[in-house]
């Protein structure tokens, strides 16, 4: 390397030569894993013979296990130059879109990188992040977790700073830098000449960002690996010289610790929050990636959602000793994390890599749901429906995922022998649960198991409907179900004339003609327009939503509406038809003039006692080049919205719908979207409206003077874009493509779409931390299971459970297999207190998110439980020691 010393008054660049490789994106994986083997090859030989002094090999330890499945002597050699700190990797196993999966999800991330590290020391020690489509404004913490104090960021980062200091809503800090990972331009070719005009012109630039340096040229891009890097710095160094400049062929962190040395951290910006700025010349957010394959985000958050609340849960409270079940959990996740780079999960790849996708997704359901009915198993719950179908009696089980005590309201099938009903249920102290019930048919339904021969017997299924009594926290409650011979009328759905439901403050919702609702509030004012729906044309890309020049604009048209109330809910099914264009005009400047009736089912229930209404839309999207929305209005609206974040709760600006587009080539114009990971909520006390969604991650709030409704404020969800192009070079949003111009018939998202949604109103979330438990009782409902003919699982306390404030983020068994990891988060303002139940005698070791112990004494649990305060916007970390 050169040696920067032998110039002390000289500036320096840094130049990192390095790679940063899509594993898929406008080529299916195995086409990129070809080239990554080649290159593989290359990099080892240059590092072999010193033609390259350093090699980062992106920031993700995948790589290696993608090179290992093909040539495992190369995975060798370049391990090997790792141990001599010849190579550099990490700190990711993959590099995820940070936006759109959940804080856990970038939890594991960063231990399985941890775990398949190629040698010690060698992952890189900088919050690498070099092409991410924004930063989440929980990053900072998440690094500080692993004991990260750097990050090196670019979409989204402000234009103007070169560094700051990055501050999450919690306090956590990073130093970092916003700099562009694709430089290979600069050093690029065999002509000399030519590369010392570029690296003056980029030296240049980067002066008069940050005069005195030091500067990060970063020598590589997509699956770009610039050779020979050794020679032409040796070449360089003397027209650098001429600009009192030093080149530095360097490593990440050694252009950090140099970066640090000379910054004055009183003198450097703080910027709070998002990273998700306006983008400067080339540096776009592309911000309709949020809302690029809606089918593919859904997925991904029911996959999370069964590995972070059901699998690894039961797993840690049931079976934690089980090396199978661990290793299940380790492999589902390896899955799930594939599809978690930005050209995956944001939805922006041809669709072969998209296909690829939804049956990584479709894998993890099959081991997640395996793993935790083997854990309920070993906790004596045998969910196997196998032998004599009940004649007499059946036991249902509801199982509480939260920490805290609850009810729920749920659903869940029940196989009896054919001729039999469900009647009656009762909880284990003869309370009588009320019911609503639907048969589902006569089948024969078969079972089998490693201690269980195939088993096919005829049935009768069954659905019922209810709301549980109270199950403790990490508990379950035991259900018996009475059969007969025929199903009680009292537990059968009841059509009734009109179009209303009851509202919780006693007022109702009254359906109007464009299947939207009215609010006929107790207090005689109405809210107009809930649930509006409306289509407009989209003629952008996977990145953009691009608008037509002439736009139409289309809601549905109502042509039935019955309502059906049974003993637990008020049911309103409403079918619609949308006349909407078939596409766009041939010069894509608007939608076409031919049109199809586009069928729309919505079924909107109200459980007796919810706050909740509740929104289920079923559409069979048969156009294209369109975008599908859903808005939520309030009465009184503020100049900011509310979103959550991994661990925060976000408040955003109110901001347009879609900023001035942009005249200038290589820009974007600003949009009013971000991303959430389940909530948006407009308003305040009274007048605040939420909307959850699972799986839905771009929302907005428009203004008076955009909304659909008319109303002070609206929280607006995208429900689908659909669009037939991964790039396009001739859209006004954004002035240059984003990606090759390739067609991708898939992204218009053809087939029936459904969407799962539910709002609250005033009292219910007026209260941030009332607002947060309801998001998270929304995102993970409880659960039933039919237990297994002639077996009973009985009631259960958890042993380990939460009582007061804080919402769970993980409970999971520690990754060296020593107790038990509970995380609990406060994603509000204010402080919250919570008391923590562990078995009487273990340790409570207050730890990091990469489970090291923090400085904070540990304690030992008593029956009444552990106090702590979680801070403002904070989390806590305790690994559960049980014999320590």
């Amino acid at each position: 390397m050169t040696d920067s010393g032998t110039h002390p008054h000289f500036a320096a660049c840094h130049v990192v030569t390095h790679v940063h490789w899509d594993r898929e994106w406008y080529r299916p994986f195995e086409a990129f894993r070809a080239r990554l083997v080649e290159l593989a090859g290359q990099i080892c030989s240059e590092l072999d013979d010193g033609r390259m002094g350093a090699f980062h090999l992106d920031g993700q330890t995948i790589v290696l296990a993608d090179v290992a499945a093909l040539r495992p002597d190369l995975a060798e050699r370049l391990r090997a130059h790792a141990a001599a700190g010849r190579l550099t990797v990490g700190p990711w196993h993959v590099l995820a879109d940070n936006q759109l999966v959940s804080g856990e999800n970038l939890i594991r991330n960063l231990l399985t990188a941890r775990r398949h590290a190629p040698a010690e020391g060698a992952l890189a020690r900088v919050g690498y992040s070099p092409d991410a489509f924004g930063h989440p404004a929980d990053l900072p913490r998440l690094l500080r977790g692993f004991g990260m104090d750097t990050a090196l960021v670019w979409r989204g980062a402000p234009e103007k700073l070169a560094r700051f200091r990055w501050r999450s809503p919690d306090g956590s800090e990073v130093f970092a830098v916003n700099q562009g990972y694709h430089a290979a331009e600069v050093l690029w070719g065999d002509d000399a000449q030519a590369a010392a005009r570029r690296l003056g012109d980029f030296l240049t630039v980067e002066r008069d960002r940050l005069p005195d340096g030091p500067w990060l040229l970063m020598n590589g891009g997509d699956h770009l690996a610039p050779t020979d890097p050794t020679r032409r710095l040796a070449e360089l160094a003397s027209v650098a010289a001429t600009d009192e400049t030093v080149l530095v062929q360097s490593t990440l962190e050694e252009f950090f610790t140099a970066a640090r040395a000379v910054a004055d951290r009183d003198e450097l910006a703080v910027v709070e929050g998002e990273l998700r700025h306006p983008a400067g010349h080339l540096t776009f957010v592309l911000p309709g990636t949020l809302s690029a394959r809606t089918d593919l985000k859904k997925a991904n958050a029911a996959a999370q959602n069964l590995l972070e609340r059901w699998a690894e849960p039961l797993v840690a409270l049931h079976t934690p000793e089980s090396a199978t079940l661990r290793a299940d959990l380790d492999h589902a996740w390896e899955l799930l994390l594939r599809n978690a780079p930005h050209d995956s999960l944001c939805g922006c790849s041809v669709d072969a890599v998209h296909r690829e996708n939804t049956v990584r997704y479709e894998r993890v359901e099959q081991i997640g749901e395996h793993v935790a009915a083997r854990a309920l198993r070993a906790a004596g719950v045998d969910l196997r429906l196998y032998g004599d179908r009940p004649d007499l009696d059946a036991e249902i089980v509801v199982v509480n995922p939260h920490p805290y005590a609850g009810d729920d309201f749920l659903a869940v099938e029940l196989l009896t022998a054919p001729g039999r009903y469900p009647v009656e249920i009762t909880a284990s102290d003869g309370l009588s649960i009320a019911f609503e019930y639907e048969e589902l048919g006569e089948e024969t339904a078969f079972e089998a198991d490693l201690d269980l021969l195939p088993d096919s017997r005829p049935s009768l299924r069954h659905r019922l409907w209810l709301r549980t009594p109270v199950v403790p926290g990490f508990g379950r409650l035991a259900l018996t179900v009475r059969l007969d011979s025929k199903p009680s009328a009292d537990t059968l759905p009841r059509n009734i004339a009109g179009r209303c439901i009851t509202a919780p403050d006693g007022g109702f919702f009254e359906a109007k003609p464009d299947a939207s609702l009215t609010w006929h509030r107790h207090d005689g004012d109405e809210l107009a327009n809930i649930g509006m729906l409306t289509d407009g044309g989209d003629r952008g890309d996977t990145y953009n939503y691009d608008p037509p020049v002439t736009d139409t604009v289309v809601k549905p048209r109502m042509t039935s509406c019955r309502r059906s109330t049974s003993p637990v809910r008020d049911v309103l099914d409403i079918h619609a038809v949308m006349e909407l264009p078939k596409g766009l005009a041939p010069e894509r400047q608007r939608r076409s003039d031919d049109t199809r009736p586009v069928p729309v089912r919505l079924l909107i229930t109200r459980w007796h006692g919810d706050p909740l209404l509740r929104w289920h839309i079923d559409i069979d999207n048969t156009v294209r080049d369109h975008r599908l929305r859903l808005h939520v209005p309030t009465a009184q609206g503020g100049a900011t919205w509310t979103g959550d974040a991994h661990w925060s709760l976000i408040e955003r600006p109110v901001a347009p719908d879609l900023g001035p587009l942009p005249e200038e080539r290589g820009r974007e114009a600003a949009c009013g979207s971000a991303p959430v990971q389940s909530l948006g909520a407009v308003g305040e006390g009274e007048h605040r409206t939420a909307l959850l969604a699972r799986g839905l991650p771009e929302m907005r709030a428009l203004a008076k003077e955009e909304t659909a409704s008319g109303a002070d404020q609206e929280i607006v969800v995208t429900l689908l874009r659909s669009v037939g192009w991964l790039s396009r070079f001739d859209l006004r949003s954004r002035t240059t493509g984003a990606g090759p111009m390739l067609e991708v018939p898939d992204a218009q998202l053809p087939g029936r779409q459904v969407f799962e949604l539910a709002m609250a109103f005033g009292p219910a979330v007026s209260a941030d931390e009332d607002l947060a438990r309801l998001a998270a009782r929304h995102r993970t409902p409880l659960r039933a299971w039919q237990v297994r003919p002639g077996t009973r699982a009985g009631d259960a306390a958890g042993a380990l459970h939460v009582e007061g404030g804080g919402e769970l983020s993980a409970l999971k068994v520690a990754d060296d297999g020593l107790g038990r990891i509970l995380r609990l988060s406060n994603p509000t303002a204010n402080a919250v207190d919570t008391v923590v139940f562990a078995p009487e005698g273990s340790l409570l070791v207050p730890s990091r998110f990469d489970e090291q112990p923090t400085e904070e004494p540990s304690r030992t649990a008593t029956a009444d439980g552990t106090g702590w305060t979680l801070a403002p916007f904070g989390t806590l970390t305790l690994r559960v020691l049980d014999n320590p």
